[in-house]
């Protein structure tokens, strides 16, 4: 969906579909980075526990509002306080090399927030400007040179249009 729409989808259902396209603030900025390591989706569900406590299962719808509220207000405070996944992201890290210094490198650099883009094995910053998103590629840069492993990133403004034939 966001890919076709542009910006930051909401997919409430699927049966049916319904999806809400919101525009991004203005100012912000994505930053990923891509190890070259496959992990495979059946694999990274695998991992998941089917059972989650009713008081993390709060704190992140609690997170999910305030994402949706603070992207429909440009609150750039609001989207960094609410990019914390209590859920998936503790289980899934020990996927990802370097996962808990790469995060706490960026968070340092001035990011809004920092997680795992799916199943991984990429993770995702956001940012307030162009500026602040270099330096946390930066960071991002710094951490994965120490390992072996090949990676790429990219940075983006967080695009307010979708897909376009050129």
């Amino acid at each position: 969906a966001p890919a076709t729409l542009g910006g930051f989808c909401l997919i409430r259902g699927y049966n049916p579909l319904d999806v809400i396209h919101i525009q991004p603030p203005a100012d912000l900025w994505c930053v990923v980075i891509h190890p070259q390591i496959e992990i495979k989706t059946k694999e990274a569900r695998e991992i998941l526990s089917p059972q989650i406590p009713l008081k993390k299962a709060i704190r992140q719808w609690g997170n999910v509002a305030g994402l949706m509220a603070g992207l429909y207000t440009a609150d750039y405070d609001l989207i960094g306080r609410s990019l914390e996944d209590h859920i998936v992201e503790p289980q899934r890290k020990v996927l990802i090399p370097e996962f808990d210094e790469l995060k706490l490198s960026v968070m340092e650099a001035g990011a809004l927030g920092c997680s795992i883009s799916g199943s991984g094995p990429s993770v995702f910053a956001l940012a307030k400007g162009k500026e602040s998103a270099d330096v946390i590629a930066a960071a991002m840069d710094t951490v994965y040179k120490r390992t072996d492993l090949d990676y790429k990133i990219y940075v983006s403004k967080v695009s307010e249009g979708g897909v376009k034939i050129l």
